[in-house]
């Protein structure tokens, strides 16, 4: 299948046959993505949350003091604001990639609500942003400021599906994971992605409790491309 050629090659790009006496000029191996897929596996993110995959992009999450690292713990004061978020191709240093062709969308979902040990409002939905672009370099997918009304849409900018809800973990419900997931379209298109709107931040809208991002994905036909989580809790525990 298409996409399955495009992520593929998004993740082994530069792995090319080279002469002899060459050598890369660098590290084409997925260390960095295995290291991701672990620690998912580890936070029992996979399979909980999604079904196991390996991650063929790098997602990067910043706001403005903190920054997500595979499940490092940040004060729900620091997550108000929508973070910048960047997802870039590592092993591609020529900028060549076809993934750097597809839309992608991002996401955060939360599978411990109201708490771990009791999942009943789980998943709750946080955020959907489509149309994100990928690049070698650091590409925020928060508008840049620039003079004059755009209108980001028409001009192929990002597209919030659903607005970025901050994490709010209740009172006495131990650490929360918040998990950021990125999805490509399963058919491969380039075309920007119509996705549809869960019907409430609930399970997803699914009506049913773990309903959440995975049953999203399937029903728009995206596949997982990358990930990132943190760790968040009310600090009245």
């Amino acid at each position: 299948m298409r996409t399955h050629t495009i992520i593929a090659l998004a993740s082994v790009s530069g792995a090319i046959a080279l002469p002899t006496e060459q050598q890369p000029l660098y590290d084409p191996s997925p260390r960095s993505f295995l290291k991701v897929q672990e620690e998912l596996k580890k936070a029992e993110i996979i399979p909980t949350v999604i079904d196991d995959f390996l991650p063929s992009l790098t997602l990067s999450v910043s706001w403005k003091k903190d920054d997500a690292d595979l499940g490092n713990t940040i004060k729900p004061k620091r997550l108000q604001n929508q973070p910048s978020v960047s997802l870039y191709d590592e092993a591609d240093p020529d900028g060549v990639s076809p993934a750097l062709d597809l839309s992608y969308v991002v996401t955060l979902t939360d599978p411990d609500a109201p708490s771990r040990d009791d999942p009943e409002w789980s998943e709750m939905c946080h955020w959907i942003a489509a149309n994100v672009s990928v690049s070698q370099k650091t590409f925020s997918i928060l508008p840049m400021p620039i003079f004059g009304a755009v209108d980001y849409e028409e001009a192929g900018g990002l597209d919030d599906v659903v607005e970025y809800k901050p994490p709010g973990p209740p009172e006495k419900t131990g650490k929360h994971r918040y998990v950021f997931l990125a999805f490509a379209p399963k058919n491969g298109t380039t075309e920007p992605l119509h996705l549809s709107k869960p019907k409430e931040r609930q399970h997803w809208g699914t009506g049913k409790e773990r309903g959440g991002v995975r049953d999203w994905a399937r029903e728009n036909e995206l596949v997982p491309v990358a990930a990132n989580f943190i760790y968040s809790q009310n600090k009245k525990q």
